[in-house]
């Protein structure tokens, strides 16, 4: 290899991409395409980094097995970032193990948190969790060991662990002053100023407070009976009922719970359950049978009593009753949740990361989009969703996760 690719790779390696292009613009052999492509990827031209690898990932020969997998791993980093989560990842796991068997650990850890990173945006933390636990990262350098942690902080996040989170946030910003990458840093830093941001509101007895993330975490692990609108689930403590799949019983739940102590009219119930603006007597007989179906739900938590104007929700023990609600209710908020982040992203992915299907997503686009809350860029399988600029959607509760099961 001469000296100009290395000094090219050397400056990639400190965050000088314009000094890297300098030595390698002009140049088309494989070496060069694949720091050209890097180059670019870190400039933000996603488009033609991913043709520059792809041309490097050709040009170099079968015997290179090392070089193909770091442009593999590389396309699979920009692939990432501009959240094609439909590519395949058979790829990147068979780079990997290339890359760790012959000897090329710092790329293969790389790769193993960008399957990590994934693993995070689709919900899978117990998967993600799994292939955290078959990472050493003490012989990391600081730039990929940043990366590391800031996979940890995520999971814990999602897990409502916020003090391992903010260690994992103090560890990757220590990391990343080592490596000397602003990029890096800014990542670190926005990462760790979200656990300050509001992360839900608690709705009690007609009043509002919106909750941090360490306070969401203290009212969870507490023995308070939570309506938990931002997972449809009824927990106290460790005990969580699950009403995801049951919207109806889910509504009466929280209205019942917003209620408490008192009783919730049954007008009121008719309202959110069923979105019935005149009631009759088929209605009423209805919310009688949805009712006896969560009282069977919460029968381990709860008690449901009628009362002469409606139904009230009695908790077992002196509990108090809470509803912890989303930050910002908007229809489609899950949707809202991922574009958040800042990056565009297509109706597939995002199918993808929210498990429904592509025509349920592009309807809630398109009606987003007549609300101006998110904006399309490009046509047809080229087009991308995003926020318009200045937005605040604090996120973290909505993002996609597993959900306990009964």
């Amino acid at each position: 290899m001469d000296s100009l690719i290395v000094a090219a790779a050397q400056a990639l390696a400190a965050g000088d991409v314009l000094g890297a292009l300098k030595r390698v613009a002009l140049r088309d052999d494989a070496p060069a395409l694949a720091l050209r492509g890097i180059a670019m990827a870190q400039l933000g031209d996603l488009a033609r980094a991913k043709v520059l690898l792809k041309s490097a990932a050709r040009a170099f020969g079968p015997r290179e097995t090392i070089a193909r997998a770091r442009c593999i791993v590389a396309e699979a980093e920009i692939a990432l970032v501009s959240r094609d989560l439909g590519r395949p990842e058979k790829a990147l796991e068979t780079a990997r193990a290339a890359l760790e068997k012959h000897g090329d650990q710092i790329n293969a850890a790389h790769a193993r948190n960008l399957q990590l990173r994934r693993l995070l945006l689709v919900g899978h933390l117990d998967e993600a969790e799994r292939l955290l636990a078959k990472l050493d990262p003490s012989p990391l350098p600081p730039a990929v060991k940043a990366s590391h942690e800031l996979a940890v902080a995520g999971i814990a996040i999602r897990r409502l662990r916020i003090q391992p989170a903010r260690a994992a946030l103090a560890r990757a910003a220590e990391a990343a002053g080592k490596a000397g990458i602003p990029a890096l840093m800014v990542e670190v830093r926005d990462a760790a100023r979200a656990l300050d941001e509001p992360a839900a509101r608690l709705l009690a007895q007609g009043r509002e407070k919106l909750l941090s993330l360490d306070d969401v975490e203290t009212l969870l692990t507490s023995d308070t009976l939570v309506v938990d609108a931002c997972r449809n689930v009824v927990r106290s403590g460790g005990d969580i009922i699950s009403l995801a799949g049951r919207p109806v019983l889910f509504a009466l739940a929280r209205a019942l719970g917003e209620a408490a102590p008192d009783d919730a009219p049954r007008a009121l119930l008719l309202s959110r359950a069923f979105r019935a603006r005149h009631t009759d007597e088929s209605h009423r007989a209805r919310l009688r049978v949805e009712i006896g179906r969560l009282r069977a739900a919460l029968e381990r938590l709860a008690d449901i009593n009628a009362t002469q104007n409606g139904f009230a929700l009695i908790p077992r023990g002196k509990r108090d009753v809470v509803v912890l609600a989303p930050p910002v209710e908007v229809e489609n908020a899950s949707l809202l949740a991922l574009l958040s982040d800042g990056e565009s992203w297509s109706s597939s992915a995002l199918s993808i990361a929210l498990a429904i299907s592509p025509r349920t997503v592009q309807r809630a686009l398109d009606a987003l989009a007549a609300d101006g809350m998110v904006q399309g860029v490009g046509n047809g399988r080229a087009r991308r969703w995003m926020m318009p600029p200045v937005i605040d959607f604090p996120s973290t509760l909505l993002l996609p996760g597993p959900l306990p099961s009964d």
